[in-house]
């Protein structure tokens, strides 16, 4: 009976642990619009995109892509080139409707959900996902396809 009361103290404190070090990229506290504004700001000024990766810290999904993004050093490139990339926190602790309107009810598409603004603020695409998913994971192809088709220079044919 100890061994398993100490094996099973040992296992969550493993969890917990894990769970530590997991990465947070969403901050349900932020106001959405706030931080597409900033953002925006940013981009004008920069000549860039802004990048929303709309989820939250529950979706694994959506933590998967931003380490794919963060461990990737080429489409990590293609990111920090063109795009202001931001995570827009949907939670059941904020649902952040109003930035949900503003980036085009967007999550109709399902989580994580990719919507590139231009450096105006205007929605220039809505990305699915899950069309870029491959297995348990992200396709380099796909995903590189799909950052080098919204830069700034794409869209504007240069």
């Amino acid at each position: 009976m100890k061994k398993i009361l100490v094996s099973l103290i040992l296992l969550l404190a493993v969890i917990n642990i894990n769970a530590q070090n997991k990465k947070q990229y969403y901050d349900e506290e932020i106001n959405g619009m706030e931080q597409i504004d900033q953002a925006i700001a940013e981009a004008k000024s920069a000549g860039k995109n802004v990048l929303c990766q709309v989820g939250g810290n529950w979706c694994p999904w959506c933590i998967k892509f931003a380490n794919y993004i963060a461990a990737d050093e080429e489409i990590k490139k293609i990111v920090d080139d063109n795009f202001i990339y931001i995570h827009v926190n949907y939670s059941k602790k904020n649902r952040n409707h109003e930035a949900m309107k503003r980036l085009g009810n967007c999550t109709r598409f399902g989580f994580p959900v990719l919507v590139v603004l231009n450096e105006e603020g205007s929605v220039v695409h809505i990305q699915d996902s899950g069309l870029l998913e491959e297995g348990e994971g992200y396709d380099k192809k796909k995903v590189q396809s799909f950052f080098t088709h919204w830069t700034p220079q794409a869209i504007k044919g240069e």
